[in-house]
């Protein structure tokens, strides 16, 4: 039962971010929890008793989310694998899909959350959004005069990537550190990339658990109810 609650959970919040740009979901398995001798009823050493299930998260799935075209010079989308290195709001850096791209106060370009792309790439005065270029490379022309390159990194496991919030995530001994995204990996202007969570694939998971949760628990009933009849013929 607590490992279809995990699943729950999961698959939960993958459909909460359907919407969310760049959004990767969430792999969920299950793997068996240690064997056991059966008691005296079952002598012949060859029967045993499973203690249950355990969740074992699996990391995200970092399949390519489908391009939606926005229009807006500052929204870019990554095509092939690699996240744009930022610098979250408590100072980590990171690494985003989401190509939300904003100006702020300071004319830094910033994420959708208020974390700065990493390297700091300001915008000159005067220079309005619509005189912004960036190239499939990550270099930024504002009115034609290069202000900077958006850092497209990767990393060698990125399901072993650690989410930071923000929609971001940092690395770890495990995911490797981040280092340049291969030649293939480009960026496209204008548009936004979509989560990659299929719909109608997380709402059967979601029925999937749930009714196995019930069952579950079913059985733990019934269980209960031949341990109370067993008492009773003892006493």
């Amino acid at each position: 039962m607590a490992a279809q609650q995990q699943k729950l959970e999961a698959v939960s919040n993958d459909l909460a971010n359907a919407n969310t740009n760049g959004y990767k979901r969430v792999r969920v398995g299950f793997s068996d929890l240690m064997y056991e001798q059966a008691g005296r009823p079952a002598m012949d050493g060859k029967t045993q008793m499973g203690s249950g299930s355990r969740a074992i998260m699996g990391g995200r799935t970092f399949e390519q989310g489908g391009l939606k075209q926005t229009g807006i010079p500052t929204d870019v989308a990554i095509e092939g694998d690699g996240f744009i290195k930022v610098k979250l709001s408590d100072g980590r850096d990171a690494l985003t899909r989401d190509g939300n791209l904003r100006i702020d106060g300071n004319r830094r370009l910033t994420t959708a959350s208020g974390g700065l792309v990493s390297p700091t790439i300001t915008v000159p005065d005067g220079i309005a959004t619509s005189q912004l270029s960036i190239g499939k490379d990550g270099t930024v022309l504002a009115a034609g005069r290069n202000v900077g390159k958006i850092s497209i990194v990767n990393v060698r496991s990125p399901q072993n990537l650690l989410s930071a919030g923000e929609n971001a995530f940092v690395t770890t001994p495990r995911s490797g550190n981040a280092v340049a995204a291969p030649a293939a990996t480009t960026l496209t202007q204008g548009a936004l990339e979509s989560s990659n969570t299929d719909m109608a694939t997380a709402m059967t998971d979601m029925l999937e658990a749930q009714r196995t949760y019930q069952l579950t628990s079913k059985a733990i009933q019934t269980a209960d109810s031949m341990m109370e009849i067993a008492n009773g013929v003892k006493r």
